[in-house]
Formats: structure tokens, C-alpha cells, sequence
């Protein structure tokens, strides 16, 4: 078993204090918080500091949250039902602010899956079909008396051209999907902005995200926020007013040339972010189905609770190592600019949900903040007696997997080993042949698959005794521990073990640090 130094590839910027706002010409936010133009792991931002609201309805007695963002995902949009539910949730929050939230949405339900599997379709079976993405949209119009003829009939005529030239073409490039699946964020916003104009009387109105600012590089799929973009939005919300609800789209942008892009993983929440910081947000609430952030995934351990608040560096390491929170690069605009963003659920909204904090105060009584699980992960162990006195072999290593463009997710190290892990997904079979025949020429190399991250996110004043309980725990229960990594940090203690006991593993983790 190796005890190492945990390395993450999502490693987390120091914040910088806000001042007043301006951008710089070399790409950097001058004044608030200096961030750089925009990367795989950071994305370009500015905010200042605003009011936390603590109580169960979103705000306090004696905190007056400002402007607020509210980001809806896919299950929290489902259909017609699911969206009068989201009207509620608009409505509470202009009544608790005095002020129009700015609403950002996601698509209905699977429709981003679907539209990915109808260019599949078109491509390799020559079939056009867009039906369950039609009903969809069909049903939330009919239930809001909306026309579908002038509201939505226009984007699934274009959808159905675009099919038709997949079919034909037989071709669906990244900037063709990109342009696939940003019909369902488009759909969305028009059926909910029509209907709160419609039969709630709020002025509401529909925009695409390229339309209110977003520029993006040309990286479909994966497109990365340009800094030009900040002053873009901001501009474009103080030409709009605080009297318009606008209802805006996750998730796409568009780049220079007037392409369609996507923002990749995690794509809606950082749009919510980004439009938070540029136009001074107290808060952005991101809805989900559950009540927050919880202790574990709940469907492992069935009593798992829900934790009140964590620290932007506790949460993108739960998210990096399995845990549905934020995507790490989604909270990098308000880790820079020290925004709350609060998770919340819109099947609960009454519930307080997690924040998500700069910083907060550790509880003694509760070491843990949560439980994570990153499965298939790949075991890889390098030996070579080289090491030992030797300097430059990590180097050498490590420019190995640069050149194949593989990232590390956790690392130990020994005097003559080094053990590391790699997520399967990301790394194909072809890709390890050919970086375990290049690490051969150095060291001796093996590659185990069927593997799991098992992480505890907790206090890192506590971690010896944490990391002591943990592995007695495990080994009373029979559960071999394969590789130790903690973060430099300290909030991330990580246990590699097969995948096969890993859900066991969590359970018995839980019940030492949360109780039964």
C-alpha cells in the first residue's frame, strides 16, 4: 500500500479580492479578481462581493439578497408539470428579492440525449427522426395554450433540414452536433418564456446565450468562454433593464466566425456563473432533483443527508471524484469572484440546500464532509531502481504521458515506485497500449482496470485521525486498500480499491462518520 501526495488536474486558483471593474487588453479581468483568459480547467469571470442568505426560504431577516441567477436542469424541466413548478420557484424568488430573477435553462428532460441519438440515426441508418423531441414540445405548448405553430415549428423545421443533410451527407462533424443539441436548450426558453408572458403577465422574453454575450474559441464540443464576453454580457443586461425576466440559454455560445458551440461538461452551470459575476448577482441557485449537496450518493447509502454548506475547494474536490455537485469548471467564476452559489431542489424548494462558500467553519463533531466515488479508474504502478538518488526520472515519466495527453487523477510515490490513477473513459485502450510500451522503456509498468476512488472531503486539521479510522474501518470489514493519496491541501483523502467493493466501502465509511 503507498501513501503519497494526491495530485489534482483540477487544482484550484488562489481567489483575489474585487475592486472596480475593468478587463485588461492581454485577456486578464483588471480590478475583479485578475482572471486569466479562459482555460481547459478556468473560465473568465468578474463579480464583487455580495451578501450569504442563511435561512430556509433563501434569504435572513437582516440579509436583502440583490439580482439573482436561477439555473434549471433537464429533470427539473421535464414537461409542462415540472415547468409550472419552475414558475412558482421565478415568481418566489421576485417576490423575495423585489427583483426579476435572470432564469438560465438547460433542455426538457432526455431532449439533449435525444437529438444525440436522432443524428446517430440520421448518419448510420438514414432515418429522420425527431418525434420525442416534437412531443415534448408539443405537450408543454398545448398545456400553456401557446402556438406551437409560431413558437416552436420553426426550430424543429430547421432541426428536421439539419437531420436531412446528416442523412445525405453522411457526415456529423463536433461543430454539426454542436449545432444538434442547442436545439434543445433554444426550445426551452421559448415554450417557458412565452408561457410566463402568456398566463403569468411577467415580461418575460427568450434569449439565446450567443444573442446576450457568450463568445467562445472554435472547440466544439468543448468550447471555452472568451474574456471579451464579460463586458459583452454586462452590456447587454444594462441595455436591457431590471424589468425584463430574461429567460436565457444554457450550455451553447457561439464562436467568431457565427458558429454554434457547446461549453462541454458542466456547460448550463458555468453559463449561470458567468452571467452571475458579469452583472454583480448576490447569488446564483442552481435547482436540481435533491436536496442539495448530500453526505453520499444516495443510492449507495439510502440514509444519506444532506450537507448544509461547503467551501468552493470542498465541492470541486467532490466533484472532480465522482459526487453530482458542480463541475469544478462551473465554479471557477465564483471561487475567482467569491460568489455564493447555493444547490437547491425544485421538487423541495423550501428546503435550504447547500451553499457553496469562499470559506466556512469547520465542525470537530463532524470531521467528514462527504463521500465520493469515482469509478473505473485504471491502477497504474511504475518500478524502477533508477529512482532511488535519482533526479529527473519523475520528469521523465510525466513527459510520457504529456506527449500521449493523458491526465493523472491521483499519484503516491516510493523510493523505487510510483503509483497513479487514470480515468478509463478518458483514456482509450489504444492510447494505454501505446503509453505502457513508451513507460516500458524506463520502468517496469503494469495497468490494473476495474478500479474505484473512494474520497473523503473533510477537515484537514483532523486528517490523521480520519485517515486512521477510515483505514481500520475498511480492513475490519475485509476490504483491501490497493493506494493512499492525500491532497496537498489536506481536504481529499483518496482509497483506491477494486470497483466490486467499492459501494460496501462507502457504506462502511458512512456509518463511522455520519452514523447508521
Amino acid at each position: 500500500m503507498d501513501v503519497g501526495c494526491f495530485v489534482s488536474t483540477g487544482a484550484l486558483a488562489k481567489r483575489a479580492r474585487g475592486r472596480s471593474p475593468s478587463v485588461d487588453r492581454s485577456g486578464f479581468l483588471a480590478g475583479r479578481s485578475a482572471v486569466p483568459v479562459v482555460s481547459n480547467r478556468a473560465r473568465c469571470v468578474r463579480m464583487v462581493v455580495a451578501p450569504i442568505p442563511t435561512d430556509s426560504t433563501g434569504t435572513s431577516s437582516d440579509v436583502q439578497l440583490d439580482r439573482v441567477i436561477c439555473k434549471f436542469g433537464g429533470s427539473s424541466l421535464a414537461d409542462s408539470t415540472r415547468l409550472r413548478e419552475v414558475t412558482k420557484i421565478v415568481k418566489m424568488q421576485t417576490e423575495l428579492t423585489r427583483k426579476f430573477p435572470v432564469v438560465v435553462l438547460s433542455a426538457m428532460g432526455p431532449s439533449t440525449n435525444e437529438l444525440l441519438r436522432a443524428g446517430e440515426r440520421a448518419l448510420t441508418e438514414g432515418v429522420v427522426d425527431i418525434s420525442s423531441v416534437r412531443s415534448r414540445a408539443y405537450e408543454a405548448c398545448d398545456s400553456f395554450g401557446l402556438k406551437k405553430e409560431e413558437l416552436v415549428d420553426p426550430l424543429l423545421t430547421n432541426l428536421d433540414q439539419l437531420l436531412l443533410g446528416i442523412k445525405f451527407l453522411r457526415e456529423l462533424t463536433p461543430r454539426g452536433k454542436d449545432y444538434l443539441v442547442s436545439f434543445g436548450e433554444r426550445l426551452s426558453v421559448r415554450i417557458m418564456a412565452a408561457h410566463l408572458a402568456k398566463n403569468e403577465n411577467l415580461p418575460a422574453k427568450a434569449f439565446d446565450a450567443f444573442d446576450v454575450g457568450f463568445l467562445t474559441d472554435s472547440n466544439f464540443l468543448n468550447a471555452e468562454i472568451q474574456p471579451e464576453s464579460l463586458d459583452r454580457i454586462a452590456s447587454f443586461f444594462d441595455e436591457l433593464g431590471p424589468n425584463t425576466v430574461a429567460i436565457v440559454t444554457g450550455f451553447i455560445g457561439k464562436d467568431v466566425n457565427g458558429e454554434i458551440t457547446t461549453l462541454g461538461r458542466g456547460g448550463s452551470d458555468l453559463t449561470a456563473t458567468t452571467i452571475g459575476a458579469a452583472i454583480n448577482a448576490s447569488e446564483v441557485q442552481v435547482w436540481k432533483d435533491v436536496d442539495g449537496i448530500l453526505s453520499t450518493d444516495p443510492r449507495v447509502v439510502e440514509k444519506a443527508i444532506p450537507v448544509p454548506s461547503v467551501t468552493y475547494t470542498e465541492a470541486a474536490e467532490m466533484a472532480y471524484f465522482g459526487a453530482k455537485v458542480l463541475h469544478p469548471v462551473a465554479m471557477m467564476p465564483a471561487m475567482k469572484n467569491r460568489i455564493t452559489v447555493r444547490v437547491k431542489n425544485s421538487y423541495n424548494p423550501t428546503h435550504p440546500g447547500t451553499k457553496i462558500l469562499p470559506e466556512r467553519k469547520l465542525s470537530d463533531d463532524a470531521p467528514v464532509t462527504a463521500i465520493s466515488v469515482k469509478r473505473n479508474v485504471q491502477l497504474v504502478d511504475i518500478v524502477s531502481t533508477r529512482m532511488l538518488g535519482a533526479y529527473g526520472f519523475l520528469a521523465e515519466v510525466f513527459k510520457i504521458f504529456a506527449q500521449h495527453q493523458v491526465s493523472v487523477d491521483m499519484i503516491a510515490t516510493s523510493e523505487v515506485s510510483i503509483s497513479l490513477t487514470l480515468d478509463s473513459v478518458a483514456c482509450s485502450e489504444s492510447t494505454v497500449c501505446t503509453l505502457k510500451t513508451d513507460l516500458e522503456t524506463i520502468a517496469n509498468t503494469s495497468f490494473q482496470n476495474g478500479k474505484s476512488i473512494v474520497s473523503l472531503v473533510s477537515n484537514q486539521t483532523k486528517s490523521s485521525m480520519i485517515l486512521g479510522k477510515a483505514a481500520n474501518a475498511l480492513a475490519e470489514n475485509g476490504i483491501q486498500i490497493q493506494m493512499v493519496s492525500q491532497g496537498a491541501a489536506k481536504f481529499n483523502i483518496g482509497f483506491v480499491l477494486d470497483n466490486e467493493e467499492a459501494n460496501k466501502a462507502v457504506e462502511v465509511l458512512h456509518d463511522v462518520f455520519f452514523g447508521r
